[in-house]
């Protein structure tokens, strides 16, 4: 398995506060079944800054040191970039990285509202032959309230990651049945972990992947799985499975797996 979206290194935003913290996540990734992930610390979201300069290197020692530790998981660097008026700006001055020295970028959104300026970003994105991955809509309060924003904003060429834990009532019923509506609808393509801590908030990837293998079926289970590869392969996404969930099918299963855990 591949986690695109995760706070694994050392003392640089609210995730892993120190090595022992990023080893200790390592090791639960691997035993999860986890091959790659892909380092993806906060950046201009008001407190937090790293830059890529600072990401490429901390992610290189990152690796160096699991290798000395024998743990045997890559890591590739990315950020999570907050919407900002300077984001376009920050890109041509190379602030900026994409996911793992692909076409996609991982957005994160103020969790009020869907920014007017996020429209023309896409645009500019799309041009530039980028692909904006918009990060856990699902914890979006305008999303929350207008889901289809977020059909518009995949209209216009983005992207969209949900978490597991939401997928999973982590952050509370609201957001997991909302989690689970985006995906029926076909407005989710890739899902990942948004890990920060072993303990405070783990992967859970394995354990979503198998929720939504006997929520959604299968075929929706190994698109998921399929596009975390196609950002570390650098390829565009698969096409979704032809039939969506329908939504009392969907429902009925989703009600059983809550009963029975």
């Amino acid at each position: 398995m591949i986690d695109i979206h995760t706070h694994i290194l050392p003392g640089v935003d609210d995730g892993a506060k120190n090595w022992n913290d990023t080893l200790n996540m390592a090791k639960a990734a691997v035993a999860e079944g986890i091959t790659t992930l892909i380092a993806t610390p906060h950046h201009a979201n008001g407190k937090y800054m790293n830059t890529a300069i600072e990401v490429i290197e901390r992610t290189r020692q990152i690796n160096e040191q699991l290798i000395v530790e024998g743990v045997p998981i890559t890591i590739r660097s990315g950020q999570e970039i907050r919407l900002h008026g300077d984001w376009l700006d920050s890109w041509y001055r190379k602030e900026l990285l994409p996911l793992a020295d692909s076409r996609y970028v991982l957005i994160e959104l103020p969790s009020s509202r869907i920014p007017k300026e996020l429209y023309e970003l896409i645009y500019e994105l799309n041009i530039l032959n980028m692909k904006p991955i918009i990060a856990h809509p699902e914890r979006n309060a305008e999303i929350m309230k207008h889901p289809d924003r977020l059909a518009n904003l995949i209209e216009r060429g983005a992207w969209a990651q949900v978490t597991t834990h939401s997928l999973l009532g982590g952050f509370g019923k609201r957001i997991e049945k909302l989690a689970w509506t985006l995906c029926k609808r076909g407005l989710i393509h890739i899902v990942s972990s948004d890990a920060h801590h072993v303990e405070r908030r783990g992967f859970r990837l394995r354990e979503a992947y198998n929720v939504i293998g006997d929520v959604m079926g299968e075929q929706w289970q190994n698109y998921f799985l399929n596009n975390a590869q196609c950002v570390i392969d650098d390829r565009p996404f698969e096409i979704q499975p032809v039939e969506k969930p329908s939504s009392g099918g969907i429902l009925h299963r989703l009600g059983s797996y809550l009963r029975n855990h």
